[in-house]
């Protein structure tokens, strides 16, 4: 679909009254949903857009098109296009970070809120701008150094430990679709809406009132502590720390993430 310029693959299925959309992480793509997104079009429509710059959506060279505030309002005129009018929206890490910012920006248009392993952004000016620096150094290295060898550094990072006991068929899937991206895409996204440049939302918490799950694995104490926090600021808001799992829940726990998400729906659609 062209959407603002910018033409985006979507995936869009299943059936029932209420619509999902799903909003993957930094070098992933909406292949990474498959398994949450079969799950869920038993009982809703579910849209899985690989958001700019990854995947097979479009990856623009001018920056512009990265900022946050224009993949956000990308994100409204597909729903436009579809002609959908609110939607509930999950969004894992990046995503989470793009879903929460939508949905304080376009109150109207989401409906519930579920956010993994995101944050409402860094506090301070000093943390953003230590952040755009380290960013800014990645960025320069996947577009020097080329996608292969950004990736062998971006599965060794800490973050990702717990992912090693996913199956070795799974990682494969995971590193392929990584590797599909493209130096330009991933390297922009990171310098138009990486954590270092995007506002921080920490005061808009009190002000958010569409009900919000928020999950995090135990496994993964940096973003546990940090939902913690946004449990205690959001008006309506559930927690839901998911044993045995790190960063990416919905991959390393499938079945406890979607039971998670459903019981969430049921309980506010």
């Amino acid at each position: 679909m062209k959407v603002n310029g910018i033409a985006y693959h979507v995936e869009d299925g299943g059936a029932g009254e209420n619509t999902l959309m799903l909003l993957h992480g930094f070098t992933g793509s909406g292949e990474h949903w498959a398994m949450t997104a079969a799950g869920l079009r038993n009982a809703y429509r579910v849209i899985v857009p690989d958001l700019i710059g990854h995947g097979r959506t479009e990856s623009p060279a001018a920056l512009e098109h990265y900022r946050i505030e224009n993949a956000s309002a990308d994100l409204i005129s597909l729903l436009d296009a579809l002609e959908i009018p609110s939607v509930g929206l999950l969004g894992y890490s990046m995503g989470g970070r793009l879903a929460l910012y939508t949905a304080v920006h376009y109150p109207t248009r989401i409906k519930t809120l579920m956010l993994e392993s995101a944050s409402p952004g860094l506090r301070s000016a000093e943390e953003r701008a230590a952040r755009r620096t380290s960013d800014e150094a990645l960025a320069a290295r996947i577009e020097r150094d080329g996608i292969a060898a950004f990736v062998d550094e971006w599965e060794k990072l800490p973050l990702f430990d717990s992912q090693s006991k996913l199956p070795d068929e799974q990682r494969a899937r995971l590193r392929a679709g990584r590797l599909r991206n493209n130096a330009t895409g991933l390297a922009n996204s990171l310098r138009g809406m990486g954590t270092g440049v995007q506002p921080s939302l920490w005061e808009k918490l009190p002000l958010l009132k569409i009900p919000t799950l928020l999950m995090t694995g135990a496994l993964d104490a940096k973003f546990t502590a940090i939902a913690q926090e946004m449990h205690a600021l959001l008006p309506d808001a559930q927690l839901a720390i998911l044993p045995d799992a790190g960063h990416t829940v919905h991959l390393e726990q499938p079945e406890a993430f979607s039971e998670a998400v459903i019981a969430f729906l049921k309980r506010t659609q």
